[in-house]
């Protein structure tokens, strides 16, 4: 366990197909840690191929390490930032007590922001009057509505989506309304975040190479299966990416699966960007991020494990 008291956790943040669980796994297994999972669809069972779980990956030299907040939901439950933090605190909190190393890895910015920064939530109480009112306007009204309250909204991917705009909305009028935060006390928390990423040219080229991966292991085949097993599509589309991309090839919203495979890399290369803006605006709220300079995997572990070393020990 670190020595250090300025730091008592890692977390390693990037854009997706960077490498990041291979070089959180070598933090853990050098430091005596156990893996946290900030994925946002790796909290759900049976989405395994498409979410990338990979948890063959979580061994350190012949020993598997012991991780947290994956396969701990089920479909079609919703699980959102909220369950994430109280989880999230949870897991921390019985990992230091075992005096071991929390590692949190994973790219879903908000999850990671809202434990970073610790995110005031609020359970929105029933107003189907003004979520009626809000929903009958058009998400260009709503997205000037949201910037007139938030003018400092740093992350424009939040106006895309009609419900994230009057989510956000309903938040902001029941604060006006005296709604308590309903947080669960924030641990002691004081991370050391690492982040990696990779020149564009290579990310794409790992995403086109990743995505063929998953095509050919099954997962229109997995996507089908659950779907047989209860799930709407319509549910499944809202899991976002290769969820959202192969519930409408399953519908035949695509002439073939080249042209699914083809939008759904576009689509992955667009969250990517989306990603690594999350990041920036953390760094600009005050978050340190120290990135790890892009060379291949082996020699990026390699500076993270020294930086930890260097750091935390």
């Amino acid at each position: 366990m670190a020595k250090d008291k300025s730091y008592n956790c890692v977390i390693v943040l990037g854009p997706t197909a960077v490498g990041k669980t291979s070089i959180g796994v070598a933090i853990a297994g050098t430091f005596n840690g156990e893996i946290i999972s900030a994925d946002s669809r790796q909290t759900y069972r049976h989405l395994d191929i498409g979410s990338g779980k990979d948890l063959d990956e979580y061994v350190w030299e012949g020993k598997s390490l012991p991780y947290h907040l994956i396969d701990i939901a089920q479909l079609p439950d919703e699980y959102n930032v909220y369950n994430y933090q109280k989880d999230f605190y949870a897991a921390f909190k019985d990992i230091i007590a075992c005096k071991k190393l929390p590692v949190v890895v994973g790219g879903t910015g908000m999850y990671l922001d809202a434990v970073v920064r610790g995110y005031e939530m609020v359970i929105l109480p029933e107003n189907p009057e003004l979520h009626a009112e809000l929903e009958a306007k058009s998400l260009e009204e709503l997205g000037q509505m949201l910037l007139k309250e938030q003018p400092d909204l740093h992350v424009k991917a939040d106006l895309k989506e009609k419900d994230r705009v009057i989510k956000a909305l309903e938040i902001i009028q029941a604060k006006k309304q005296g709604i308590k935060s309903t947080s669960v006390e924030r641990p002691d928390i004081r991370p050391f975040i690492i982040g990696t990423t990779l020149p564009r040219t290579e990310l794409w080229n790992n995403i086109s190479i990743r995505l063929r991966e998953r095509l050919d292991a099954g997962m229109i085949e997995e996507v089908e299966n659950i779907h047989k097993s209860g799930i709407t599509f319509e549910r499944l589309e809202k899991l976002g990416l290769e969820y959202r991309f192969c519930s409408e090839f399953l519908q035949g919203k695509y002439k073939n699966r080249d042209e699914m495979e083809e939008k759904l890399f576009i689509a992955i290369r667009q969250f990517a960007k989306r990603q690594e803006t999350w990041f920036r605006m953390m760094e600009k709220k005050g978050v340190k991020i120290n990135w790890l300079r892009q060379g291949s995997k082996p020699e990026r572990m390699e500076e993270a494990i020294a930086l930890v070393k260097e750091n935390l020990c």
